[in-house]
């Protein structure tokens, strides 16, 4: 297996030199209802990626099949979760696949199944949300516990908070809502004390997450938290759990009700599948909605083995993505769900991808002469449409569009007016965006033209569920791996977020002299 720079593989080469199609041309007429049916790839739980609407063609296509082959991409997506030392950084195993499945040889490492670890540890967690559930886990009046807030900062706040709100009205509808679920991340104090003014403290059950047990934010917010249940006369140890490592201070700790492990093999941004969600995820729904929320990601993830492009909509995604991103120079990737529930997903892939690509050094250390991951924003449609969408139509700069559709509601609830419903009112709104994007629209009055030209491809599924949002989840995590290999980039570590910590530690300790100390005094310090 060859880790080798993106620019001196045969395929950039021919990328470099191919033709890129006219999208308006293409999606022109009968050809391009035809193209629509065409240019489409099953996923898991019966979703779909479509690109018609992206400047590719059946050649263009070939060529990135031929870059994906030469980069070696099943090879190496095969390495990773088999139990290569994928992170070369950190020098780790990437292993977040494992805690949905098993999809080649059992890892071992130091005598300990990887896989079985990841399972009994969600065992665990269910268990111990089954017990909460049934009144069996009290607080000190013997009542149960109604809400859970998790606390956690990153990778243990934005992939969970995420996947709680993408069913939480899916739950109420389906009588599965155990509990309600909130969540403390900013160290800023009003985060903390705006959850807490909105919860009956008395009935909350905190999920502390931190693999180290280190983690600044997440220790002073669990602090203050501690504080407002002593003054509430409430002991912090009833009302507290801890998901760490199983050598961090939190564990097996008498502070905490019960300690839950993850590893260093998992990294935060990829860690919702594991203990960091499971726990959180199992108490507000119930473990069995969790176990489909797993198993909609295992489906997905073994969808990517396949080595044919036409048939792996990741890696086709993440192909395509690295054509616009290196060939066309696009820089930024805009992710539109057409789905309220899935507001706080953007942010997640705004972590997932930009922690993970945002690179400039290969796999070895050495400098890179070529882009690698692209900006990432997003809000639900049709709210954007009356935001940023003026730029994406109309602006100086190309921006690729990911849309996320469904064809049916979450809540089962909806009005006819004017002879549509408020769903078939946002998918139409989907389609119209899509189509508008691609081919414009032609005046004399240049403040009313619309040049066209502006790429995007669609997800869609029937509905919102719990195997969709696994599916929807792991289709985004092997896309931004398969990236990171054809850039030759290592994916798996986040230096980028360390600098700033140890600076903030030398303000705090009173360790300062220059323009840190001026702006430590400007704000106050």
């Amino acid at each position: 297996m060859k880790w080798e720079n993106f620019t001196k593989l045969e395929s950039y080469k021919k990328l470099a030199s191919a033709k890129t199609p006219d999208i308006k041309a293409e999606l022109d007429g009968e050809k391009g209802a035809l193209r629509v049916q065409a240019y489409q790839v099953p996923m898991a739980s019966g979703m779909v990626y479509n690109y018609a609407a992206k400047a590719v063609d059946d050649q263009l296509i070939d060529l990135l099949q031929e870059l994906a082959d030469e980069a070696q991409l099943q090879e190496k997506y095969e390495a990773l979760y088999n139990g290569e030392v994928i992170n070369t950084g950190e020098k780790r195993l990437v292993l977040h696949q494992l805690t949905r499945g098993q999809l080649g040889e059992d890892v071992v490492v130091d005598g300990v199944n990887k896989r079985q670890f990841y399972k009994e540890q969600q065992d665990r967690a269910n268990a111990f949300a089954n017990k909460v559930h049934s009144g069996r886990i009290v607080n000190e009046k013997g009542e149960k516990f109604t809400t859970a807030v998790q606390i956690g900062i990153g990778g243990s706040d934005l992939g969970p908070r995420a996947l709680y709100l993408s069913l939480e009205s899916w739950a109420k509808v389906q009588g599965t809502l155990k509990m309600e679920a909130k969540f403390i991340s900013n160290v800023d104090p009003d985060d903390a004390s705006a959850v807490l003014r909105s919860v009956d403290l008395e009935h909350a059950l905190f999920v502390l997450v931190s693999k180290s047990g280190t983690t600044l934010e997440t220790l002073t917010n669990e602090a203050f938290c501690k504080d407002a249940l002593a003054k509430a006369g409430l002991d912090p140890s009833r009302h507290m759990v801890a998901v760490t490592s199983a050598t961090s201070p939190l564990a097996n700790n008498p502070d905490y009700l019960d300690s839950f492990y993850i590893d260093d093999y998992i990294g935060g941004r990829y860690s919702a599948m594991s203990a960091v969600g499971g726990v959180i995820l199992a108490l507000a729904f119930g473990p069995e909605v969790f176990a489909r929320i797993q198993a909609g990601a295992a489906a997905e993830d073994e969808a990517c083995k396949e080595k044919d492009v036409r048939k792996n909509a990741s890696m086709l995604d993440a192909l395509i993505g690295v054509y616009e991103r290196n060939f066309l120079g696009m820089g930024v990737t805009a992710v539109l769900p057409y789905s309220q529930a899935l507001s706080r997903f953007p942010a997640h892939l705004q972590q997932l991808d930009m922690e993970s690509n945002g690179k400039s050094v290969n796999r070895f250390g050495e400098p890179i002469d070529y882009k690698t991951g692209p900006v990432i924003f997003g809000e639900p449609g049709t709210n954007g449409q009356h935001s940023f969408y003026q730029l994406l139509h109309q602006g100086t700069d190309i921006i690729p569009l990911q849309f996320v559709g469904f064809r049916s509601s979450q809540m089962a609830n909806d009005v006819l007016i004017e002879n549509s419903t408020s769903q078939q009112k946002l998918c139409a709104n989907v389609a119209a965006q899509i189509v508008a994007f691609a081919c414009g629209k032609d005046d004399e009055n240049r403040n009313k033209y619309f040049a066209g030209g502006r790429p995007s491809s669609i997800i869609v599924g029937d509905q919102l569920t719990p195997e969709a949002l696994g599916t929807l989840l792991a289709y985004f995590e092997n896309k931004v791996m398969f990236q990171g290999f054809v850039w030759n980039i290592n994916s798996f570590d986040q230096e980028g977020v360390q600098l700033g910590k140890v600076l903030a530690k030398r303000v705090l300790a009173k360790d300062t002299d220059g323009a840190l100390a001026q702006y430590s005094e400007l704000l106050g310090i």
